[in-house]
């Protein structure tokens, strides 16, 4: 049966066309088609930060779609110059457009909730979807194999697997892109064609490379990196957002327990079993609406913490979230303590009402081999060419204070007794 060749209007990308006749093609658009993938159209790409920035609804499904599209960009690039590549590049854009179907809701707020990772999900979603399975199966019965090799590293072309995860992949130039786009922070943005431009094959290690003259472009791309890890990703208002999910979710697991807990079977399911454990069916009925729809019957709950909780959550009215990184670890435990004595002494639970938080951001590692660049001399760590990339290599670590606004002016106004 024969499918017509497809066409998605991306807002970064322009149209991204897909050519049914290019039998690759025809099968990324029967892949997109099936529930699993469309799943991802209703697991928002960036957790619960539209409550911070309100362009910050875009989904999964269009980030992996932009995902997708920039590694054929890259590997139809360098199959023009490297033909010995073709044999690869079903399995390099199957691997792109379906590395994040594992997600779960609010994406990476899920696994820090619930356990578990995305990737393993991803795996066993190749490995039990019938109907993702079926069509890579027809495609080649090593298909699937071929694509979590990808994932897990073991694939024998390393430049594949560098393409979809990497430190310099087509994974984060889409996502840093695309946050940088929806959430208005124009410090995100990148120069996609120079970056492009930058990268080759190095046909003797099989790895992705970047030429000499392109370093200015993976500089920029570092750069942007950081700072969108350090006002966006990790702004104080995601920080607050998230550990109240964590915390409505520790709630609502304690009146379950006790018998006290209104929730369908995919969410019962959810809080009563660890993660890996749970059947493919449970884990792919969830989704953001899901998880918000009990959200919202949870704001009508008998029990006072996890109604209020839930309401302050679907109202935006956030706990606090303070920068605490420029004081003394006695100071961060004082106003710690602090906090808890004041929430006691207005009838509050503190364990769900303060907290300490923690937040690393580093605008490059050598994890996966780093990013090799292309010189006279032979290949090179970037780090090792450039002392933009050395400093953007220490972390910066922050801390936080979690605690609602009511206790705010008590807990700050005396600073100078920090025994």
């Amino acid at each position: 049966m024969s499918h017509p060749s497809r066409t998605y209007h991306d807002p970064l990308h322009g149209a991204i066309t897909l050519d049914a006749s290019d039998p690759t093609e025809a099968l990324l658009i029967q892949l997109i088609d099936t529930p699993a993938f469309q799943r991802l159209r209703r697991v928002r790409q960036l957790g619960p930060a539209s409550l911070t920035f309100h362009g910050a609804e875009g989904s999964r499904f269009t980030h992996s779609l932009g995902v997708m599209y920039v590694t054929r960009c890259v590997f139809d690039r360098l199959l023009k110059r490297y033909p010995v590549l073709q044999p690869h590049r079903t399995v390099a854009l199957c691997a792109a457009l379906l590395h994040d179907l594992g997600h779960g809701p609010f994406s990476h707020t899920c696994e820090e909730i619930f356990g578990g990772s995305h990737e393993f999900w991803t795996q066993r979603i190749l490995r039990e979807s019938s109907d993702i399975r079926n069509l890579l199966d027809r495609c080649s019965p090593t298909l699937a194999d071929e694509i979590v090799r990808v994932y897990l590293k073991q694939y024998p072309l390393p430049m594949v697997s560098q393409m979809v995860s990497s430190q310099l992949d087509c994974d984060r130039l889409d996502y840093l892109m695309r946050d940088s786009y929806f959430t208005g922070a124009s410090y995100g943005k990148l120069d996609l064609d120079r970056i492009l431009l930058a990268l080759d094959y190095d046909p003797e290690t099989q790895q992705l490379v970047v030429v000499r003259k392109g370093l200015a472009a993976i500089e920029h791309y570092l750069v942007v990196r950081y700072f969108m890890y350090l006002q966006v990703y990790n702004h104080s208002k995601n920080i607050a957002a998230s550990w109240m999910l964590k915390c409505i979710i520790h709630r609502a697991r304690e009146q379950f327990v006790l018998g006290q807990l209104e929730a369908d079977d995919t969410l019962t399911a959810w809080l009563t079993t660890v993660n890996h454990d749970l059947t493919l069916k449970q884990y792919l009925s969830a989704d953001d609406g899901v998880l918000m729809y009990h959200i919202q019957r949870w704001c009508e709950s008998g029990d006072e913490i996890l109604k209020d909780l839930c309401v302050r959550f679907r109202d935006r009215n956030l706990l606090k979230a303070k920068n605490i990184s420029h004081l003394a670890d006695c100071e961060r435990q004082f106003f710690h303590q602090k906090s808890i004595h004041l929430l006691q002494d207005k009838g509050w639970d503190s364990n769900y009402y303060t907290g300490r938080q923690s937040s690393t951001t580093r605008g490059y590692t050598l994890y996966q081999r780093g990013i090799q660049v292309l010189t006279e001399r032979g290949i090179c760590e970037v780090s090792d060419l450039s002392p933009l990339v050395q400093t953007l290599s220490q972390p910066s670590l922050r801390a936080w204070l979690i605690y609602p606004r009511e206790i705010e002016r008590e807990l700050f106004s005396e600073t100078a007794h920090l025994s």
